[in-house]
């Protein structure tokens, strides 16, 4: 679905309901996550859909190469959350931070399901849609470029690989989704998995 009247609509009536982890929501152990999500750190990241007339794209941020956590990794802007803020403040708070998107300029039309991450994050992902040519300035601090991932690519189930590595000692499985150069996977593929099948449905 890339047609922006129908993510719309169908964003704008959905109700958020179960938690998801990379494909179940036990896929990453009890070890980590038995006590459930009031253990979980909250955080939220914006899902910025670019209205292109050529066709939506979505706006992606590769991670500066120095960070301590995640880097050089493809993510959504986000970040946790600060005391007392909805996941709507959190995400277009750390839009404006990491790219400098205007939380004006931001047309919120609804959350999905949040996910939990194995670092001991619950993310609400918060879709937003946004005009296109905004001068977006990447923080260099934490994000090294931005990209724009075509919506239509990134919904295609055919383009959802699942693949599978050794962490902490057990076999953790997650998708990848290709955009050469840039490979989306982990967390971030999940919540575009997440948002093809709340929008397919």
């Amino acid at each position: 679905m890339t047609d922006l009247d129908a993510v719309r609509s169908r964003l704008g009536s959905y109700e958020p309901g179960s938690i998801r982890g990379r494909l179940t929501q036990d896929d990453y152990g009890p070890a980590r996550d038995s006590g459930g999500a009031a253990d979980l750190k909250a955080a939220a990241v914006l899902i910025p859909i670019i209205a292109h007339d050529t066709g939506p794209a979505l706006l992606m941020t590769v991670r500066n190469a120095r960070m301590k956590r995640h880097a050089g990794q493809v993510a959504f802007p986000g970040g946790r959350a600060d005391p007392g803020e909805t996941a709507e403040e959190t995400a277009l708070r750390e839009a404006h931070e990491e790219v400098d998107l205007p939380p004006g300029a931001v047309e919120v039309v609804g959350a999905i399901d949040r996910y939990r991450t194995g670092t001991g994050y619950l993310i609400t992902p918060v879709v937003g849609i946004v005009p296109p040519g905004l001068p977006l300035t990447p923080h260099e601090a934490e994000v090294s470029e931005v990209f724009e991932l075509p919506l239509a690519h990134a919904l295609d189930t055919a383009n959802h690989i699942e693949d599978a590595a050794e962490w902490n000692g057990a076999l953790r499985r997650y998708y990848t989704i290709d955009w050469r150069p840039q490979r989306v996977w982990g967390a971030t593929a999940g919540i575009i998995v997440n948002l093809a099948r709340i929008l397919g449905s």
